[in-house]
């Protein structure tokens, strides 16, 4: 399913220095082999971004736009063939694997648009006769870094706003997931941007990131992943001065209070939870629930995983899909066991589906009296687990949702304005959702603060990490 694709450097599809396997989170076996980089190979990418930098940032703001369109376009075209790649690779229902592939064409649908909106401002001089002109100039290439979790959407908030601003890109995509990268990367070769303004690179740290991150003339990077691999990533450009943007783990709170609207609650946070199989940086992982609806929200939420379907991402029915690869189970396992030892309850789920013996499934899961202190709660669990407390003031429940060192995502249900105004202004968090979880949106800016990352991506914020700004005082 890979051999129509390989790596991208200078406009075209080429042969890897070697080939690796690519397996199913389904079945656990191979869908086929993807072509891996040497370090030769990836510094020959660099080289040609390096070289095409004049000509994207020459053919200027409108023609890049027309360039990301025709993208989206040739994307839209493709919609099928997208959403079964994700689908494959991740495991994911398709509906939901749809959804997301729809959701990366809007940022290049938006970026094409903020490609022409890229101004600059006059402002008067005190020197008699001046101005100072500021100006917003391409920061140079950039090295785009993506997880396995979301292979469409992740990929296109990185190359969709470097595009629009000029900056030519080299993409190293996650190798369980590197197929949905090829196909969007495919889509922009088709739109005519200037050679060399996009690579692909696919292999070991050794011989993709180490060479983006040494190369000098790499001066922007941008990552989603866990917040060890941001931390090492930002020792690794200082070395170079890169500016860096990344989005990195969540460990987000769900507050229900006491006036909330119980059954959308329910419905939301439910689908919310369990979509991806919870590998969603930010879901809610911590759920905070008023003492006089707990009982009643417990029993909704129960009553409604009980009837998700786990199976194939691929059949239409399936609710749920499996988690990404054996490791990942395995600490979904820990994990719970780790709970259930420290005194939790088990409501539902907490293992392995009976029916399905193969790949790397696990039931969708809850646990009631869980305590702060617990692994599942004071971590990111990336898995599907709903972990639920009790809590009984407002003041209360603040200070246990910002004991955190994530701040990613928070969300609250209430019916009063006036409750939502100051939940939103307390938590400490990139985002907050109040009565919604949909908080992703070409339109708005993504983001967290703490360790949760820096930089934002999407909105007309998500293409400022691409640029320079440069003054100048101009005197006559």
């Amino acid at each position: 399913m890979y051999d129509n694709f390989g790596l991208f450097s200078g406009g075209s599809w080429i042969s890897g220095a070697a080939a690796g396997d690519v397996y199913s989170p389904v079945t656990g076996a191979s869908l086929g082999k993807v072509a891996l980089a040497s370090a030769a190979q990836t510094r020959a990418a660099l080289d040609q971004a390096a070289a095409a930098q004049a000509a994207l940032r020459a053919i200027g703001g409108f023609a890049r736009a027309d360039a990301l369109h025709r993208a989206a376009d040739e994307m839209i075209r493709r919609t099928d063939e997208g959403a079964r790649m994700i689908s494959l690779e991740t495991g994911k229902p398709i509906a939901q694997a749809g959804r997301e592939w729809v959701l990366a064409c809007d940022q290049f649908r938006w970026y094409a648009e903020e490609a022409r909106r890229i101004y600059g401002r006059i402002v008067d001089s005190r020197v008699p006769g001046g101005r100072f002109e500021i100006t917003h100039e391409p920061v140079g290439v950039v090295g785009a870094f993506t997880a396995w979790n979301f292979p469409a959407a992740l990929p296109a908030r990185k190359l969709a706003p470097a595009l629009a601003a000029g900056c030519p890109v080299v993409l190293r995509p996650s190798s369980q997931t590197p197929g949905v990268a090829m196909v969007i990367v495919d889509c922009l070769r088709a739109a005519g941007l200037p050679d060399g303004s996009v690579g692909l690179v696919v292999g070991s740290t050794a011989d993709t990131y180490a060479p983006i991150m040494a190369d000098k003339r790499v001066r922007k990077v941008s990552l989603t992943g866990s917040t060890r691999v941001g931390q090492q990533m930002i020792r690794d450009a200082a070395e170079t001065v890169k500016k860096v943007s990344m989005e990195l783990g969540g460990n987000a709170p769900l507050i229900i209070f006491d006036d909330a609207d119980l059954e959308a609650a329910l419905d939301l946070s439910v689908a919310t939870k369990y979509a991806n199989a919870g590998q969603v940086c930010v879901t809610a992982d911590r759920f905070f629930v008023h003492e006089s609806l707990h009982d009643a929200f417990v029993e909704g939420f129960t009553a409604r995983a009980a009837k998700i379907r786990v199976g194939d991402g691929l059949d239409p029915e399936t609710g749920m899909g499996p988690l990404i690869n054996a490791g990942r189970l395995a600490e979904i396992e820990a994990i719970v066991a780790d709970a259930l030892a420290a005194g939790a309850t088990l409501k539902h789920g907490g293992r392995r589906p009976a029916h399905l013996n193969t790949g790397h499934f696990y039931e969708p899961t809850i646990l009631t009296e869980v305590t702060d202190d617990m692994r599942v709660f004071a971590e990111e669990n990336f898995g599907p687990i709903a972990a639920i407390t009790r809590f009984s003031t407002e003041d209360e429940v603040l200070a246990r949702a910002n004991a955190s060192d994530m701040g990613l995502s928070a969300y609250a249900f209430t019916r009063s304005p006036e409750r939502a105004r100051r939940v939103t202004a307390a938590l400490k968090s990139g985002m907050v959702g109040i009565n919604s979880f949909a908080l992703a949106a070409s339109e708005a800016p993504f983001g967290g603060t703490n360790h949760s990352g820096m930089g934002r991506e999407g909105g007309s914020e998500g293409i400022q990490d691409y640029l320079d700004t440069k003054l100048a005082q101009i005197l006559f």
